[in-house]
Formats: structure tokens, C-alpha cells, sequence
């Protein structure tokens, strides 16, 4: 894995039940584009892509879901095609957030 360069981003992601508007309005801002990423099925997930990457830097994910410990789970843990397992939640103060565990070695 590289480093990212200075003043880049390395991963962010947008949790939203409108991804079209965050998608349009990120687009005209900030010129990104966008890939459908099939790799988890049931996520509805959108490979964010900045201008002058060659590979994802981020995404735009349906969010969706329960309740858990005052928290909204947004999406249950899943594990994608490279064998790594993430879940998503909104804290009590409405933050979305995720956690992840990398696959075994």
C-alpha cells in the first residue's frame, strides 16, 4: 500500500438516503465521478473517483436500516469480495460512522 500523498484523502464516505443529490451535488462541486462497486451484494455502494485518481478514494453508500445501543445501524455487517467485513451506524448526535476488520492472514 502507498502512502497518499500530502494534502490528499486517503477514505471518506457518504452514508445518505439521497445518494443522487450527494452524487450530483459533489460531482458539479468538486468535478468527482463515479463507479457502481458490485463487490458487496445488497450495498448499493459508488466508488468515488477525484480528479487525477486511478483508483477509488472514497464512496457514496444507501444507507438503511435499525437501532442499536441508542445508535441507528444504517447497514449490518457484510463482508465484500476481498474478504473484508464492515458495518455502518449513525451515533446519537446523528454522525454517521463505520467500522471494518480486514481479512485474516
Amino acid at each position: 500500500m502507498t502512502v497518499p500523498a500530502f494534502n490528499s484523502v486517503a477514505w471518506f464516505e457518504f452514508g445518505t438516503d439521497q445518494p443522487e443529490k450527494v452524487k450530483e451535488f459533489y460531482g458539479e462541486l468538486l468535478d468527482w465521478e463515479y463507479v457502481l462497486n458490485t463487490d458487496t451484494p445488497g450495498v448499493t455502494y459508488h466508488s468515488v473517483m477525484t480528479p487525477g485518481a486511478q483508483q477509488p478514494t472514497g464512496g457514496v453508500w444507501e444507507s438503511e436500516g435499525g437501532r442499536d445501543l441508542g445508535a441507528e445501524v444504517l447497514m449490518e455487517p457484510v463482508s465484500d469480495a476481498a474478504g473484508f467485513t464492515f458495518a455502518r451506524s449513525q451515533d446519537t448526535a446523528g454522525n454517521h460512522f463505520g467500522v471494518f476488520s480486514v481479512p485474516a492472514a
